[in-house]
């Protein structure tokens, strides 16, 4: 286990290294490894752990009743996901967790991060307290993409993305954590519609792009 590494997450922010150890044995951690397609935690079932990526990452996956699945959201090294539903008990997950690549996972039992232990463990303030800025964090990134999907079109819907990554990243120039199929479903649009309004945007001297790096341009003058 990389206890230099979990230091430094934000779920254990403030932890020093040697605490690590007592304190995951405390939580009840457990690690597993994933494969790229591999589901983590399916819809419909109920979790009591939550899951901290250690390496690769993971997407969140609406999958709809004719068949269809949408990405609602990414998750980093070094983030961590399934909070929410560990924290109600009985809360059914409404979209499956899945390997978006190969990836490395430490679970940890959502009740003992809440309750004290016996021994009164000092490190729960903390982490109760970390826990509260990452979901203030993540429901700031929700109410964005509801900001970039409520245009009706789609390059309102790229406007409002992609200008917000420039001022995310303090340039006109960045990468952004998609490919052309996940952004698609990140803005909830067709991807052929989207990859034609990219080249248009492109022709037009809007933006420069070449796979996930872009480049905004200033707008043409009237």
């Amino acid at each position: 286990m990389n206890y230099f590494f979990l230091a430094r997450t934000p779920l254990f922010h403030g932890t020093r290294e040697e605490e690590l150890k007592h304190m995951l044995t405390c939580l009840g951690a457990r690690e597993k490894t994933f494969k790229k397609g591999e589901v983590i935690f399916r819809a419909g079932s109920q979790v009591h752990e939550i899951g901290l990526v250690e390496a690769g990452s993971v997407n969140i996956v609406v999958n709809f009743y004719w068949g269809n699945s949408q990405i609602f959201g990414h998750i980093e090294e070094g983030a961590i996901f399934g909070e929410n539903y560990a924290a109600i008990p009985g809360q059914e997950l409404l979209s499956d967790v899945v390997a978006a690549e190969d990836c490395q996972v430490l679970f940890l039992d959502m009740g003992r991060i809440l309750k004290t232990c016996e021994a009164g463990c000092h490190f729960h303030h903390r982490l109760i307290f970390n826990l509260l800025h990452i979901a203030a964090k993540k429901n700031l990134k929700l109410s964005s993409r509801m900001t970039h999907t409520a245009p009706r079109s789609i390059r309102a819907r790229l406007l409002s993305y992609l200008s917000e990554q420039a001022m995310v990243h303090g340039s006109t120039r960045f990468a952004i954590p998609f490919n052309r199929q996940e952004l698609a479903d990140y803005l909830g649009v067709d991807r052929s519609a989207l990859s034609n309004e990219l080249s248009k945007m492109q022709k037009e001297g809007l933006i420069r792009f070449k796979k996930n790096q872009f480049s905004l341009k200033n707008l043409p003058s009237h």
